[in-house]
């Protein structure tokens, strides 16, 4: 204190940035940290890429030259990544964060609740470039040969993160995090069986297809791949049905979300 009475450093908040830049940091090394979400969000896209790839099990629907196969898988493992960390991760992370009270501690401290979410974002999306570098090298070292532009994928990336994270923070801030937990594994097995990462969807009846297309797991993994593999244009109805998904799943966590 100095001798007129003021106090050094001055107290109070931190600017917003930087406050929204720790959190985000914060965010992103306990993710990195935790064993169960490394195998979540690791482990098992990068051992369904290589298992599949390399070995006979599922008919993926990839015909022709041997390396239609990663071809064929590497953009639905890519969707795989966005949906085990913005969706799953994220919404089981949440849920216990929200038992434990941690989400009320947050909610009254500087840090405006939306700067918080925009904190987690963060830490989604810079995992998700974590996940996309590694599984990027994994499928060209089995001799993934992609096409397409590349601004298209990012836009599918950007647009299911948002889909799946809304339906996280959703799950999060509605269920008990037993529930959460739960519901989120089983809703993880279940698109990636029906969700065109590993099997294509013309292997399904038609009217279970034309449910399943609708899904934002079968948007984005279809969505890329037909960049990535067909080196086709905009997938503008796969981006609409992503967009639609975002809007509805991040207006209904926003309101819905309980912080206790």
């Amino acid at each position: 204190m100095t001798a007129t009475g003021t106090y050094l450093p001055r107290p109070g908040a931190a600017p917003l940035l930087r406050m929204i830049r720790a959190q985000a940091a914060l965010e992103t090394r306990m993710l990195l940290r935790n064993g169960e979400q490394l195998l979540l969000t690791v482990v098992i896209p990068s051992l369904v890429l290589v298992l599949f790839s390399s070995v006979d099990i599922v008919d993926t629907g990839a015909t022709g030259a041997a390396g239609n196969t990663v071809d064929f898988l590497a953009p639905g493992v890519l969707a795989l990544a966005v949906l085990s960390t913005a969706f799953t991760g994220q919404a089981i992370a949440t849920g216990f964060e929200r038992r434990y009270g941690v989400l009320k501690r947050l909610a009254v401290s500087p840090l405006p609740r939306w700067a918080l979410m925009t904190a987690k974002t963060c830490a989604v999306l810079v995992t998700e470039v974590l996940q996309i570098v590694l599984l990027t090298a994994i499928a060209f070292a089995l001799d993934w040969s992609p096409h397409g532009d590349p601004l298209a994928v990012v836009l599918l990336l950007v647009l299911g993160t948002a889909a799946f994270s809304g339906l996280g923070l959703l799950m999060a801030g509605t269920l008990k995090a037993e529930a959460t937990l739960a519901a989120a594994n089983l809703v993880f097995l279940l698109l990636l069986v029906g969700g065109g990462v590993i099997v294509s969807l013309d292997k399904f009846p038609g009217g279970a297809r034309a449910v399943l297309e609708l899904l934002p797991i079968s948007a984005l993994s279809g969505g890329l791949r037909d960049v990535l593999q067909d080196g086709a244009g905009v997938p503008w109805r796969d981006l609409g049905i992503l967009a639609v998904w975002a809007v509805l799943g991040l207006g209904a966590a926003a309101r819905f979300f309980r912080w206790e």
